[in-house]
């Protein structure tokens, strides 16, 4: 039995040294297990491989979440329309450009001249119709004048009242018809008003050789108008400040 059984532990040991490539005595050369050790690593892998690969799913899944949030507003055509219509409508909406505000504001001077010579007209005929028919009496005089005078005087009365009522009504009319852009258009009067002030000259400066040109900017109705009266201005300044050759 001793026999056998030192001859099976030296074919163990021949059997063991190849794989085991260390010299171990007999009762650890049967201790090898190399597959308990590999299964134990693998299963160290896949939770490795795994941890590595959840970062990647997750920024993934953060960008597929960005780009759904951009989606809607980048790639649907009814919104990504809506939010680029959206600022040109609020500008024109907000703003005035100069050149059709001038325009708007010459069409306006227009109105009210159109209104103002008709009424002109009827007030004067008005007059001549109330006063041309009533009678004269030159032996009773009004406030010690005579009668003839007071209502010639009274009918030119007439037409003068429908001269300054003229650019009443014309503006009137005026603005009912531009009432959806009114707003804007005030809004444009104050800044226009503003500039006028800045630049206008000062009127003690004038002379009877050296009048002021359009103090009020009355006859500015576009972009031109309004550079020939700022070198209106800008000449009546050299005019009046600076001496003579």
């Amino acid at each position: 039995m001793a026999v056998s059984n030192a001859a099976l532990v030296s074919s163990l040991r021949s059997l063991s040294l190849p794989n085991s490539r260390c010299t171990l005595g007999p009762s650890r050369a049967l201790n090898v297990p190399a597959r308990p050790r590999t299964q134990a690593f693998v299963p160290s892998r896949a939770k490795s491989t795994k941890a590595k690969t959840d970062p990647a799913a997750s920024s993934a899944a953060s960008s597929d979440t960005a780009m759904a949030s951009n989606g809607p507003a980048s790639g649907a055509p009814g919104r990504s329309t809506s939010t680029k219509k959206s600022p040109v409508t609020s500008e024109q909406q907000e703003t005035l450009p100069w050149a059709e505000y001038l325009a708007i504001r010459k069409k306006k001077r227009r109105w009210e001249t159109a209104m103002t010579i008709p009424l002109t007209i009827a007030g004067f005929a008005g007059g001549v119709a109330y006063f041309g028919n009533l009678d004269v009496d030159p032996t009773k005089p009004i406030f010690n004048v005579d009668p003839m005078f007071v209502y010639g005087f009274a009918t030119l009365g007439c037409g003068g009242l429908g001269y300054l009522f003229g650019p009443i009504v014309g503006s009137t009319f005026w603005r009912i018809t531009h009432r959806r852009t009114m707003r804007l258009i005030e809004e444009r009067d104050k800044q226009f008003h503003h500039h006028i002030v800045k630049n206008r000259v000062d009127p003690a400066a004038q002379s009877a050789t050296n009048p002021v040109p359009d103090y009020y900017g009355e006859r500015i109705g576009s972009l031109h108008d309004y550079r020939q009266w700022l070198r209106d201005q800008s000449k009546f300044r050299r005019k009046a400040f600076l001496p003579e050759d």
